[in-house]
């Protein structure tokens, strides 16, 4: 089976975290580094983003010893967006203590020639408008999904519809589910989102696992049960990464694949908490995954 290849457009970082298991400066950080390390499991991943010429060549070389091809990443004159964020407690929401946009806020993401045929495409959490405009740089995609946030829901709403209509699959957790549909309940806030377009929603609900609408019916899967969480940064986009991985890897995008794309999302998601930064994912064995998916299909299995 040939691995479909995945283009990546989001934030590269360098992230300052504060857990109740210690305190990590000058890490890697951004959604299309998470991404792009949980997905370079299962498929080849394109990066596409901005640094600064602070970027640490150390960070370079993290990224291309995973494989990860980093001809769309560009480094410009200035400093590297950079986050700093704090969790008072295991299970705790971030609290962010200081976010520099820096490069990044003049971001326009340049596709390189060689990779406007990617079929597959995942769009980090930037502006709706630059997520559009990636779309139009691509050579009609077999697959594309993205994610987004309370920001852009909140202050870009029509943007943010224009992209969503262009979707075959929005991930998105269950707040900003009932902030873009205007319901509370997350059943009526899926059938709202679903009629914007994409043709596959996926919810995602922290400890409580995820579900995946789709035009066939519903499948839930739960999160996989961890004894402690080090470092929840990223767990999301390592969910998004594991589950485009595995649809990349499987070259398949119907209910059944997206079934099995949903366990791998979650187990690289548990993976990503238990370490500071990429630590849990950047060494990872694919023996170790597939140990973990096969558990937590023991525990959804009749």
């Amino acid at each position: 089976m040939s691995q479909l290849p995945i283009l990546v457009v989001g934030s590269v970082a360098i992230d300052d975290v504060e857990t109740p298991s210690g305190h990590r400066p000058e890490s890697l950080g951004g959604s299309a580094n998470y991404f792009s390390v949980s997905a370079s499991m299962f498929a080849p991943v394109r990066l596409v983003g901005v640094v600064g010429d602070d970027f640490p060549e150390s960070h370079v070389d993290a990224l291309a010893q995973r494989g990860i091809d980093l001809d769309g990443l560009e480094r410009v004159d200035g400093k590297t967006f950079r986050w700093k964020g704090r969790y008072a407690s295991e299970g705790a929401d971030a609290e962010t203590l200081d976010t520099q946009l820096n490069v990044f806020e003049t971001f326009q993401p340049k596709i390189p020639e060689q990779h406007k045929d990617t079929p597959i495409v995942f769009l980090g959490n930037i502006h709706p408008m630059l997520q559009v405009d990636v779309l139009d740089q691509i050579d009609a995609p077999r697959f594309s999904a993205a994610d987004t946030m309370n920001f852009w829901i909140q202050g870009e709403r029509e943007a943010l519809k224009s992209m969503i209509r262009r979707l075959d699959m929005l991930i998105i957790n269950e707040t900003e589910a009932s902030l873009l549909a205007e319901e509370g309940n997350i059943y009526d806030a899926a059938d709202v989102i679903r009629g914007m377009g994409p043709r596959v929603l996926v919810i995602k609900r922290g400890a409580y696992g995820a579900i995946i609408f789709h035009p066939e019916g519903l499948f839930t899967v739960p999160a996989y049960p961890l004894r402690k969480v080090v470092d929840p940064t990223g767990a999301g986009d390592s969910f998004a990464a594991g589950f485009m991985g595995s649809l990349a890897e499987q070259g398949a995008f119907g209910f059944a694949a997206l079934k099995r794309a949903a366990i791998y999302g979650t187990v690289m998601a548990s993976f990503a908490c238990e370490g500071f930064s990429m630590d849990g994912v950047i060494s990872l064995e694919r023996s170790k995954v597939e140990a973990r998916a096969d558990q937590l299909r023991q525990m959804i299995a009749l």
